[in-house]
């Protein structure tokens, strides 16, 4: 395998359609307002594609480091545990792309907020800033939170909450309070997706002293907290077409359900570990196409 190719299956392609569904969602609901801005759109994407990249980089050194991936892994190999990366080289790539996420940040915020508002615009620089160290230390360092149990909260925070309801607050300068059904969602979702990442890597994360939600309650459980994550975002992207929605059409996002529910009647029936990892990339692109969804529903310009 070539460097370039090497450096590509660290980025770990297929994970940037999810990291960006909670922007596409948040521009929906800021489209529901009647605000828009291209500016604020291609540079919130592309700073969250950064950050998914960084996170990918940092989570191939950490459990390469740590030696979670080894012979157990069940899913694609990593590039430091094939060798094919060395530590210096993800060292490298890891703070090239913590630069280019700063700058992105930087570039976002001021489009956003200029210099009109001091405030806003510091806070959303350390929010910023505060993804960059989230994305670093889920598996990098001796505290890194994936190895203790909190990954699914991060996941849910910063996929959901803060990317959702942070870029509809970049457009709008304000929130609503509905606004927080589809966070939710959106977070629920991708905590699920973690899950699912969980549960096929259960060998080798109980093995490794990994303690990811799935170890710490048992595979049985973890099916069960999967199955409430589905549902869950199910019932609150229902309930908030319920509230907002004035056209039979912008009921349209249930759509992204269908395969979410076909997979999780998949999911009940898996016994094998590696069974797992199809459903990683089913369940993503129904989160993606549900934020799409979304946006389409409630466009300004439509």
């Amino acid at each position: 395998m070539s460097k370039i190719k090497a450096w590509r299956s660290a980025a770990r392609l297929r994970t940037l359609p999810l990291s960006v569904s909670g922007i596409i969602t948040g521009t929906a609901l800021a489209n529901l307002y009647g605000k828009n801005d291209i500016a604020i759109l291609f540079l919130a994407i592309l700073t969250t594609i950064g950050f998914q990249v960084t996170s990918n980089f940092a989570n191939d050194y950490g459990d390469g480091v740590k030696g979670t991936d080894n012979e157990d892994r069940v899913g694609p190999s990593r590039m430091l545990q094939s060798g094919l990366l060395s530590r210096k080289e993800l060292k490298s790539g890891i703070i090239v792309s913590i630069l280019i996420n700063l700058a992105l940040i930087v570039a976002l915020v001021y489009v956003a907020f200029g210099f009109k508002n001091i405030g806003l615009l510091l806070l959303f620089f350390a929010l910023g800033i505060l993804s960059i160290w989230a994305s670093i230390n889920y598996t990098i360092g001796k505290s890194a939170y994936g190895y203790r149990g909190w990954g699914d909260f991060f996941v849910f925070i910063f996929f959901g909450l803060l990317a959702v309801m942070g870029s509809m607050f970049l457009y709008t300068k304000f929130l609503a309070p509905s606004a927080l059904l589809p966070a939710i969602a959106i977070g629920a979702l991708s905590t699920a997706v973690l899950n699912l990442n969980n549960m096929r890597d259960y060998v080798s994360d109980q093995k490794a002293s990994k303690k990811t939600i799935v170890v710490l309650i048992g595979p049985t459980n973890g099916k069960r907290y999967h199955y409430a994550l589905l549902i869950g975002a199910f019932l609150c992207i229902l309930f908030f077409l319920i509230l907002t929605a004035s056209h039979i059409y912008q009921y349209s996002p249930l759509v992204a359900f269908i395969p979410v529910f076909l997979h999780l009647k998949k999911v009940v029936g898996i016994d094998r570990p590696e069974a797992f990892d199809p459903e990683l990339k089913k369940l993503a692109l129904s989160t993606f196409l549900l934020s799409i969804l979304m946006l389409m529903s409630y466009n300004i310009f439509l």
